[in-house]
This record gives structure tokens, sequence and C-alpha cells, in this order.
């Protein structure tokens, strides 16, 4: 079953069909220091050897770099610190083609910066000092109203203060704006917070500390996925790593698949995955082929290293996308690896 349509309120003949292709993202902006070594440090162990990087990260200004070179016209709200670091994110934005007037420069706060350990597998862990980023209000979010109002999609995680990132859905759900919400990092909040919410994007352990629900198998990822449709969200996409993601609406539940690759840095595919959907998404690509297109770009960006660095161009997807052939949608029974002597 292919899914052309969001809900009846979006991508169907109701109010809130999509136009636009520009994309308003609310969100972190961070340096992100890294270090690579072969496996990551137990707790009171100290590793000699490793490579150090750094680069622009937060998954808010990781999400508007795929967006924005996923073809989407993209406008940034965020805070950074007046230091050098601030003054080099807002460089970096600029020339991405990234609309930055809606960047504050706070005074009083340095800008936030995530310390990272990757592993020879690429998995990761991460530590944020937030920063400026804690310091992003409702204020600064109601100055860019009428861009928020009449974008095509509003993208936002729960990486900034939430009483602005609620701000944001509310002043796009006056409008026609599709709202994406990545809640991440995970955090309990109740169905009714994500009143306005179209489009919810969390990975496992988000899936799982939003709802209760422990996802283990075939049967508890659809429960947790019907737990999200409950709060009133019409489209559930729970990413699950390597295996694909899982797609819900209240007419179907799909298991679309990632591609086999060769991951080196996994640190901002669920950033790529999100971003580029938003991209999609707000030139009105169907659903299901947005989703099919995001995933190779978050499949491209694993492969490479750095944050905002791994964020592929849309032409390198649709190529990489093309030689790979259409992705076979599969049921819920291949999702996660389960008892097979327990059915649905």
């Amino acid at each position: 079953m292919l899914l052309y349509d969001l809900d009846h309120r979006t991508m169907e003949t109701g109010p809130r069909t999509l136009m636009k292709t520009n994309v308003v993202v609310v969100g972190s902006m961070n340096v992100d220091l890294t270090i690579r070594s072969k496996r990551l440090p137990q707790a009171g162990e100290t590793i000699i050897g490793g490579r150090f990087s750094s680069g622009g990260g937060g998954k808010g200004a990781n999400q508007a770099i795929a967006a924005v070179r996923s073809g989407a016209d993209v406008r940034f709200i965020a805070r950074v610190g007046t230091d050098a670091y601030g003054k080099d994110l807002v460089d970096r934005f600029t020339s991405e083609g990234i609309h930055t007037e809606h960047i504050v420069h706070d005074p009083s706060y340095p800008t936030g910066v995530a310390f990272i350990l990757v592993d020879e597998h690429g998995e990761n862990s991460i530590v944020v000092a937030s920063g400026a980023n804690g310091r992003l209000s409702p204020d600064d979010v109601d100055r860019a109203a009428d861009e928020v109002r009449t974008a095509g999609v509003l993208l936002t995680q729960l990486e900034s203060p939430l009483d602005a990132v609620q701000c944001a859905i509310r002043i796009a759900s006056e409008g026609k704006t599709l709202v994406i919400v990545n809640p991440a990092p995970a955090q309990r909040l109740d169905g009714s917070w994500f009143r306005g919410v179209d489009v919810i994007t969390p990975n496992k352990v988000e899936a799982e500390m939003l709802t209760g629900v422990t996802i283990t198998d075939d049967a508890s990822l659809s429960a947790a996925a019907r737990a999200l449709l409950a709060f009133g969200i019409p489209t559930v996409i729970i990413t699950l790593g390597r295996r694909g993601v899982f797609l819900a609406t209240a007419r179907c539940m799909q298991l679309i698949p990632s591609y086999a690759v060769q991951a080196v840095d996994s640190t901002a595919a669920g950033d790529v995955f999100s971003g580029s959907l938003a991209a999609f998404l707000a030139e009105g690509m169907p659903i299901d082929a947005a989703v099919r297109l995001a995933i190779g770009s978050a499949s491209l960006s694993v492969t490479r290293m750095g944050a905002q660095a791994s964020a592929p161009r849309r032409s390198e997807v649709e190529e990489f996308v093309a030689q790979w052939g259409p992705l076979i949608h599969k049921g819920m029974e291949d999702a996660l690896p389960h008892d097979r002597s327990q059915s649905l």
C-alpha cells in the first residue's frame, strides 16, 4: 500500500495542502568536539589514542543543513553566544544558503558545545553543554512568526526550551504549515503536548520514553506506534537504525527497510533523516517517496565522518537511491528480531 497523504488535513483537499518549499527550523546550534577511538571508554576508564575533530552540530542545526542540501529554502531560529564559536557557526550557515536573521547572538551565555565519542563501528556517546541554546525563548520565536506561519514545514526538536518549541508549533498550526517534531533528546511528555503536530520522528529509545512501551518485537513496535497515533499525531515514523523506519498512520503500518552500507559514524543519521524528510515533504512529495529518499540521505550520511559534514546533497541521494532500485515495503514481522513462536 502506498501512502500518498499524511492525513486528511495535509496532502489531500484540506486546508493544509503543501505548496511551499520553504522550511523553518527551530532548534539548537552547537560546536561538536569529537574524538574517535577503537571503542568507547567504560566508567572511570581513560583511553589513550584517538583522532580529534571539531565542526558544527546541534540537532536543529544538523537538520537545517540536511534540509538545505536536500533542496529546501531554510530559515533557522536559534541562539548562539557572541564568542568565536557562534560567529563561525553562523558564517557556515550563511555559506550554505541558510537564512540566519533569526539567530540571536546572546552576550550572556556561550555557544553550545557537544562532546562526542565515536567507536570504530560508528556508535557514539554524546554529552551536551547547551549554553545559549537554553535561552531560546517564545519571544525569539514570535519575532519570526510570519515566517513560521507561512512556511511549508516547521521542523523542531526537544533540544531547545520546550516553551519556545510549543510557541513555534502553535504559530505554525494557525497557518497551513506542516509540523514535524523530532522528539530528541528523549523526554517524557504528555500526549497533549503534541497538539498541532502532524509528523513525529522518534527513534526506538524516544518512542519507548514517550509511550512507556518497551520495543522488543513486532507487536510492541506496533503498540508503540499506536500509542503515538493516540496522541493525535496523524503520521508516526519510528527510526530503527540499520533496519529502516516504521511508518504508521491510522490506515496502515509498514516497515520501510534501510540500505546496506558500511557505517563509520552514525552521529547525525537521525538528524539527516528528519531534515531531508522535511525538505521532501515541503515540496509536496508523497509520504512514502519522501521517507524512502530520506532513508537514502541517512544511509549515505553514516558512511561519512562528522555531523553536518556527513549530510549529502540532493543529487547524491537521488543517484544513490536510483542505483539501489525501489525498496520493498516489508510487513511488521520483519521490523525487529523476535520469537517466531509468538504471532501477532
